[in-house]
């Protein structure tokens, strides 16, 4: 996600939020963020900017305490606007978001205004600010999460609940950081589709207690353990072999604040985990999980081309990870999928139950009249869930073929325009459509002749002892249509899964890269569905990890 934090640091928050639970708030977001291409940027403002951070890719723990360490650094002062603090953050969002990352703004306020009467700022125009920020923010799909901070009983939650409403995002309460957990691990999960898990609440009797941390299945990227105490703990924790791992290591990263201690699992291992805390007696401790997968739902492509009420339409769907459909019984094995059919026609909505095969959903939904569908499966299990995109299955009787497409791109009315050429007669017909089937070739003959621009820098990384090749410069005009990754590496045998891996030119000096291989591709720290083909750019650079070998390929594109 791309995430900018918005704190009033106006000195009315001295009261509404005494025990700097904004500060808490913020540091615990930051710790909860994977460390992969994630960027988080920070806005304090008053009834101006009082300062800003840009948003700072998180590619380290360095980065993080980068960010928090700002935080901890803001100041108070006079006078309040809040159509300030949104308006910048937008702002930040326009300039250094990256449109795969997922936008989000998290605003910390008690929602009022307080204007400097010295100056020619009207409420009427705070309003108007406000307002065509709240509507960019919709436009561009920048949600906007409120956390109302009252301590002070001063809270105006009308503003915020309605900044939150309009933007598809949620509002949210609290008065002291022991509510932090929740409302964040809300919305983590409402905006990366996960779902919290809760542990266990318990008072400490100064002695060590064990809590089972339990590890579902194999595809967990990370595991984020929040520990909510006042005072500290200590901490230990063992694997499902029952052997202590070291907090911190490589595989876990431990963070801790004044009401928090965040302890995140890296791949960690499938099983049952044990976590044991100290904690002051009598101190309430809560501890909440919660998963990060990188894991999409996508429906199988619905064959038929045209339909009519009694049709029956086959459903399949399953979990894709790099690509690759995820063959793993246990990720599947508590899983429910529904099939979410919502009438265009007549606004009506119908839930179906898919059946679970293991690996996969299936089932069938029955169209009940000639009307339009939108089509989009839902599947869950008691830690995530995930969505495919909808799509439309049209059987109104008007709509022509009622041919089914996605219903983001098509336009049904363009569609059901006959082709125009045919509407002439005789052998013009036939001459017409050999010279379609002409161009048709020749374009084909084009692109499997289409010269590339520029070169790529190849960087082999041993990853069990760090050892790094040096740079393999490999010109790309010396191919014409497509280049198997293979090819540049000599068709070394170690390296033959990445002749699956094939380059294409791209428009304006780009470049393709398709992965049909079970390498994992990422950019920027982040993984990169190339399945279908992604653009690289000028200094774009990529991670190949292979997994026939335990081997890397860093790949930069030069033009």
């Amino acid at each position: 996600m791309d995430a900018v934090l918005v704190v009033d640091v106006s000195n009315s928050m001295t009261q509404s939020d005494k025990n700097k639970v904004s500060n808490e708030a913020m540091k615990m977001f930051v710790d909860m963020t994977s460390i992969q291409a994630n960027k988080i940027g920070v806005v304090a403002y008053t009834d101006k900017i009082e300062r800003e951070k840009a948003l700072l890719e998180i590619n380290s723990e360095e980065d993080k305490n980068d960010v928090k360490a700002f935080i901890d650094s803001l100041q108070k002062g006079a006078y309040t606007d809040i159509a300030v603090g949104v308006t910048e953050a937008v702002k930040i969002l326009d300039a250094g978001r990256n449109p795969n990352n997922a936008p989000i703004i998290v605003l910390l306020a008690d929602g009022n205004n307080y204007l400097n009467k010295a100056s020619s700022r009207t409420q009427a125009q705070s309003d108007q600010e406000l307002q065509q920020a709240v509507k960019e923010a919709k436009d561009k799909g920048y949600p906007i999460y409120t956390i109302g901070l009252n301590a002070d009983g001063q809270l105006n939650r009308t503003t915020l609940q309605q900044l939150a409403a309009e933007t598809n995002g949620k509002f949210f309460e609290t008065s002291t950081a022991d509510k932090l957990p929740q409302i964040l691990s809300e919305i983590f999960a409402n905006h990366l589709k996960l779902k919290v898990v809760p542990v266990k609440s318990f008072v400490a009797n100064g002695q060590a207690q064990e809590i089972p941390i339990p590890i579902p299945n194999g595809s967990v990227m990370e595991a984020n353990i929040s520990i909510m105490s006042q005072k500290a703990v200590e901490v230990k924790l063992y694997d499902p072999a029952g052997k202590e791992v070291q907090i911190p290591s490589n595989q876990v990263r431990l963070s801790k604040s004044n009401a928090y201690t965040m302890i995140k699992l890296v791949k960690p291992q499938q099983g049952d985990w044990k976590l044991q805390v100290k904690g002051a007696p009598k101190e309430k401790i809560d501890i909440n999980l919660i998963f990060n997968y990188d894991l999409q739902l996508e429906m199988e492509p619905v064959t038929a081309k045209s339909f009519k009420a009694g049709d029956v339409v086959p459903i399949k769907a399953a979990l894709v990870s790099n690509g690759q459909k995820v063959a793993s019984p246990d990720l599947y094995k508590q899983m429910k999928a529904t099939l979410i059919v919502n009438d265009k026609t007549d606004k009506k909505t119908n839930e179906v139950v898919l059946n679970n095969t293991g690996n996969g959903f299936e089932g069938s939904f029955t169209i009940p009249a000639d009307h339009t569908y939108e089509i989009k499966i839902k599947a869950e299990d008691t830690s995530f869930y995930r969505e495919t995109k909808p799509l439309l299955v049209d059987a109104a009787k008007t709509a022509g073929s009622g041919a089914s497409k996605p219903s983001t791109t098509t336009d049904p009315a363009a569609e059901s325009k006959p082709f125009p050429w045919l509407t002439v007669v005789g052998g013009t017909v036939v001459l017409i459509l050999l010279i379609g089937a002409g161009l048709y070739a020749l374009s084909i003959y084009r692109k499997a002749n289409k010269g590339f621009a520029g070169q790529i820098a190849i960087e082999i990384v041993d990853e069990d002892t760090g050892e790094k090749s040096n740079p393999q410069y490999k010109k790309l005009n010396a191919f014409k249509g497509k280049v198997k990754l293979h090819q540049l590496l000599q068709l070394a045998p170690e390296f033959a899964e990445t002749e699956k891996v094939i380059f294409l030119p791209g428009k304006n000096d780009t470049l393709i890269i398709e992965n049909r291989s079970s390498c994992r591709i990422e950019k920027a720290g982040r993984v990169l569905d190339a399945s279908k083909g992604k653009e690289l750019k000028k200094n774009d650079r990529i991670k190949i990890s292979l997994t026939n070998v335990n081997k890397s390929l860093y790949v930069d594109y030069i033009v």
